[in-house]
Formats: structure tokens, C-alpha cells, sequence
């Protein structure tokens, strides 16, 4: 959440750069919530206050006397205003936040304008998106084998649409790409972890998944939790209500787990075969980092996500996200998109954000420095990667003229053979 002094004293800076995202904020609501809540809070501490005093006078006065008779009428005649105030108090502080979480992060002036994804800016391209450089390229749907390895139907049978069997070579290969990515993290001096993929509340509040993803989210409701979109939401809530040391910065992790997304809504062509699922496997990169140094931690994280597609031989092309189109937490935002070249589309295969402090002031994760007084960290997260459309590339780029798919090199400590499928 933001600061709300910020929001007091640079009201219409903070006004205006809401206004380049996509989200409705009643700024005139959260401003007079605010009034309130200042009002309330002072009349309870006058009323708190008279108490005090009120029975400091009382304990001087000789117990049973009129004078003291009087004094008790008093006390508990302010008894029940401080009850009644500090129960204002509450409403108006409730009534507050609910409207300051509504207030989305705002974006980062390098952000470029734009309303949506059109207006997202393309900002680098690596290798070749040239359909002649793939001349037996099929979509990966199309490839007559893809059924067997990855069998939709039994999955509608035990599950429903979107969760999937993977089978044979086909799940090798998806654990040897999982390998590839948290070995790869590793070497870039992320520590691994294994989170849970159930979490609170809590935890979905404060990277800001609720209130804004709600019906994206699969919901346990007997038991209050939520199945994880993304590793991001229980991993950076490792530090909530938490003080860092400023030497320890910048914190790096890394998790795999399985992400869960109801997509509600979501059909026809361009979520085919791998393109969108409902239970995918990523691995997520996070940093919680000085917030001096989040912008240039930024960039490494993108490039530690970039140097994964380049090892892959993936062509990809980095797309810097305009205000119209970044998402509710965030200041700043990258996608990296694969192309695939028998669907002869770019495929969103990992997001690179910087949040600033607006998670942290959420999780209050904090960090102290020389001994002074803690301050909110920086955090960033990015995926490195999501398997079901790098998966869907490799499938599509490295088709064979006899029907098999050529395994990259750095997958075959992990696969121990140089293809998959059956041959034409």
C-alpha cells in the first residue's frame, strides 16, 4: 500500500499518476475517511485522557465521601463516551483502510503512457522470429504424438478443463526444465526454497493479489486458505512483520511450485493445447532489496530470466508494460515473450516486476540500518520460468522434418537423450 502521508501532502502528483493505470480509485473517499479517522482518533485520546485524569482526582478524594460519589458518576459517565469513541474510532479506521488498499502502486515515471497491452513498448529481441528459420514448425496441439505425452482428456476426466497428464518423456522433460531453472537460480546466488501452496489471507493481501485477483484465485473456504497463483505470494510473506539487517540486502530466493489460475472466461484458439492452463509448474526468482538500488536489481533479475531463454535457444522479445496495462502492485514491469513458431505468435513466458515498497508496507517487512529506525524494503519478483509455454516453444521451434523434437543442451543432464516423439 502506499504511504499515506505521501498521499497527503502530494495529493494531486499521487491523483495523477493513479490516473495512468487502469484502476478506479474515490480519492475524495479516501480523503475524507482519512479526516475522519484523524477526528476520531483525537476525540477518543481527549476522551482517554479525561479518564485519566478523572481517576487521578478520584484517587485523592476519601473513598465513600460526596465528593468522591461524584467523581465516580463522572468516571463512569467518560467510561462509556472512551467506549463509544474508541468503537467510532475502529469503524472510521476500518472504513480507512479498506479504502488506502483500494489505492493501487503507482507506476514508475520510467513507465511508458499507454491504456493497454497495445501500447506495451518492445524493447529488445533475441534470436529469429523468421517462420523460414523453422520450416517443419507445427503448433504444438498439431504434432501427432502431443496427445499421448500430454493427455488433455483423462485430465477433464479427473480433474476438469486445464489440468493436464503429463506422460512419459513429456513429464521428464518438464522436471528436467524445472532442474534447469533452479540450478541455473542457484548459480545466480538465489537460495532455494519449497514453500507452502496454501496461504492466508494474510499473505494473498499483502502482495496484493487480494483485492484485486478474488476471482482468479481457487478458494479452500473451509479452511480460509488459497491455492498460490504464483511462489511469489508465499515466499515474499517469508519476512512479513520482520526487520532485516541492512548487510544482509539484497535477500535473494528462489521456489518451485505448482501455480493455480481459474482464468475465468478464458476459451477459443489462443489457449489451446499448452497456451493457458489452470495448474502450471514455474519457478520464481524474489528479492527483497535496499530501496537505492531496486531499479538497478530490476534489470539483473530481468537478465538472470533472459540468460534462461538464450541457453534454451528460444528467440524472445522484452516488452516494457505501459501504466494502462501493469499490474495493480506494481512500479514497474517486464514480459518476456517466447516466439513460437508453429502457432506464429509470442507467447508471455515470465513477468519481471519491481514493487517498491508498496508489498512490504503490506507484509511490514523492514530493514535497519547503523541502528536507526526501520525502514520498508524493495521487493521484486519474476518467473524464471513458467513451463507451459516454454514448454509449447521448444515443442514447436525444435520440430523435426521426422517428427521428433531436438532436446536443447543444457536439458540433456537431466533428459539423457537427444529427442522426444515418435518419428514420422
Amino acid at each position: 500500500m502506499l504511504d499515506i502521508r505521501l498521499i497527503r501532502e502530494d495529493f494531486d502528483r499521487v491523483k495523477a499518476a493513479v490516473a495512468r493505470k487502469k484502476f478506479d480509485v474515490d480519492f475524495d473517499a479516501l480523503k475524507a475517511a482519512d479526516e475522519q479517522r484523524r477526528a476520531c482518533l483525537t476525540q477518543a485520546e481527549n476522551a482517554r485522557a479525561a479518564q485519566k485524569q478523572a481517576n487521578a482526582e478520584m484517587a485523592k478524594l476519601p473513598k465513600g465521601s460526596p465528593e468522591f460519589q461524584a467523581k465516580l458518576a463522572e468516571m463512569r459517565t467518560i467510561a462509556g463516551q472512551v467506549k463509544e469513541l474508541e468503537a467510532q474510532a475502529k469503524d472510521a479506521e476500518d472504513s480507512f483502510s479498506a479504502l488506502l488498499m483500494s489505492v493501487p502502486n503507482l507506476p514508475d515515471p520510467s513507465v511508458p503512457d499507454g491504456r493497454n497491452d497495445a501500447d506495451n513498448k518492445s524493447i529488445f529481441t533475441w534470436g529469429s522470429s523468421d517462420e523460414k528459420d523453422y520450416p517443419d514448425a507445427l503448433a504444438h496441439f498439431d504434432i501427432p504424438w502431443f496427445s499421448k505425452l500430454l493427455d488433455f482428456e483423462r485430465g477433464v476426466k479427473v480433474t476438469g478443463a486445464g489440468f493436464p497428464f503429463y506422460v512419459g518423456d513429456m513429464a521428464r522433460l518438464v522436471r528436467a526444465l524445472l532442474s534447469f531453472f533452479l540450478e541455473e537460480a542457484r548459480k545466480n546466488g538465489y537460495e532455494e526454497v519449497m514453500p507452502p501452496i496454501l496461504v492466508n489471507a494474510a499473505s494473498a493481501t499483502a502482495t496484493g493479489q487480494l483485492p484485486d485477483k478474488e476471482g482468479m484465485m481457487y478458494f479452500a473456504q473451509e479452511d480460509g486458505m488459497y491455492m498460490v497463483p504464483t511462489a511469489e505470494v508465499p515466499v515474499t510473506n517469508f519476512f512479513r512483520d520482520e526487520i532485516l539487517d541492512e548487510e544482509e540486502l539484497p535477500v535473494k530466493r528462489c521456489a518451485y511450485t505448482p501455480c493455480f489460475r481459474r482464468e475465468a472466461g478464458s476459451w477459443g484458439a489462443h489457449v489451446r493445447g499448452l497456451n493457458r492452463l489452470h495448474q502450471f509448474d514455474k519457478v520464481e526468482i524474489v528479492k527483497w532489496v535496499h530501496p537505492d538500488r531496486s531499479f538497478d536489481e530490476l534489470e539483473s533479475l530481468r537478465a538472470d530470466a533472459e540468460g534462461l531463454l538464450q541457453k534454451l535457444g528460444l528467440p524472445y522479445r522484452v516488452l516494457l508494460i505501459c501504466a494502462g496495462d501493469i499490474g495493480f502492485p506494481h512500479a514497474k514491469q517486464y514480459d518476456l515473450e517466447v516466439f513460437a513458431a508453429g502457432q506464429k505468435r509470442w507467447l508471455e513466458v515470465s513477468s519481471c516486476s519491481n514493487f517498491t515498497d508498496f508489498q512490504a508496507r503490506r507484509a511490514n517487512i523492514r530493514y535497519r540500518a547503523n541502528g536507526g529506525k526501520p525502514q520498508f524494503v524493495h521487493t521484486l519478483n519474476g518467473s524464471a520460468l513458467a513451463i507451459p509455454r516454454v514448454l509449447a516453444a521448444l515443442l514447436e521451434n525444435n520440430l523435426q522434418s521426422d517428427g521428433t523434437v531436438k532436446i536443447p543442451e543444457c536439458l540433456k543432464p537431466w533428459m539423457g537423450q537427444d529427442f522426444i516423439g515418435a518419428r514420422a
